[in-house]
């Protein structure tokens, strides 16, 4: 590797410790998910919903973004985002186990529908591409109250199929608004691969919608970062959105209720597991001169103890009270003025 390309993250403006940081919230998401299998297979959660493969798109972004300005409204795969923004594992694990504390919902929807006032995520429903033109609405808002602020949203391959995409598209083309679009193509929609269910280019779409396209390499830490920090630069000036596809793949089953071996092949898996962009980011850290095997244990051995606490108090946690069904479902009529 040469010099230019071990100080990348420096001439992009990142820090050693910036970078390190980016690598912890990568790890720490991956082993929350396979904390997840493990405690559905054994029968304390009911349902996991898994990101493994994305994690490296999804940190690389949200530090490109701002957080307590920017708003984000990711999709249900996306733990490092939350993460990185500013959830706990104790948050997330509140979340599986479906316990009257999870910040979400308080246990009403299922994991993976973030919702925090606190740190700009906007609630997730569950119909899959809804997110994208609530995204719309906020760069809408921003706009508007010419506030300074972008809105960006997140979503799967099979998403950007879907009339929501294609309806926020247009109308952020037409307003100029400041919204990120960015598709995280893992190359399945659940089970159907990306050949049967995507004609052409994710990327290309946006200009017909009159605005940029970034096909990016997903796994490429620092290559999301400096796209979407462009991209948010960009919406900031007032020239509009931006679609960002960052290639990668689902190493993992869709779900706990998914048995992947049914629609692909053992071979085709581990082939991408070894373009895996965790140790990819790993090894360039190494490279760099500012990580070790020494370290690497310390991090995962902290993050193990991290979640078995966050996993005990979730555990331990109670559950919504019957009488509590029916709070935050009707509006406050003494409210309205």
């Amino acid at each position: 590797m040469s010099i230019g390309q071990k100080l990348k993250h420096q001439q992009l403006g990142l820090t050693d410790q910036q970078v390190i940081e980016m690598y912890t919230y990568m790890l720490k998401a991956r082993m929350f998910d396979e904390r997840c299998f493990l405690l559905q297979r054994s029968g304390k959660i009911a349902f996991h919903v898994s990101g493994i493969g994305q994690e490296t798109a999804q940190v690389a972004a949200a530090y490109a973004l701002k957080k307590g300005t920017d708003y984000f409204l990711p999709y249900y795969r996306d733990y490092g985002f939350v993460l990185t923004v500013g959830m706990t594992l104790r948050d997330l694990l509140l979340s599986v186990f479906l316990k009257a504390e999870d910040p979400n919902s308080g246990g009403r929807q299922l994991p993976g529908h973030f919702g925090s006032k606190k740190l700009n995520i906007v609630t997730g429903s569950s119909p899959v591409t809804t997110q994208v033109p609530h995204a719309v609405g906020f760069a809408l808002s921003a706009k508007m109250k010419r506030k300074e602020f972008v809105s960006f949203v997140t979503f799967g391959d099979g998403s950007s199929n879907q009339g929501d995409f294609h309806e926020g598209c247009n109308f952020a083309g037409v307003h100029k608004l400041p919204v990120i679009f960015m598709c995280e193509n893992n190359q399945y929609a659940i089970s159907v691969p990306l050949h049967k269910q995507t004609a052409g280019s994710i990327a290309e779409r946006a200009l017909g919608y009159g605005f940029p396209g970034v096909k990016v390499d997903g796994r490429d830490v620092l290559e999301v970062y400096r796209v979407v920090k462009e991209a948010r630069e960009r919406a900031l000036r007032g020239e509009g959105p931006t679609l960002i596809e960052a290639v990668m793949y689902r190493l993992s089953p869709h779900s706990t209720s998914d048995n992947d071996l049914l629609y692909r092949t053992k071979e085709e898996v581990e082939t991408n597991r070894a373009l895996d962009g965790i140790p990819r980011f790993r090894n360039y850290l190494i490279d760099c001169g500012i990580w070790s095997e020494e370290q690497e244990e310390e991090l995962a051995a902290q993050i193990k103890k991290e979640l078995i606490e966050a996993t005990d108090y979730a555990e331990q946690a109670p559950h919504p009270a019957p009488e509590d069904t029916l709070l935050h479902v009707y509006g406050d009529r003494g409210g309205v003025q």
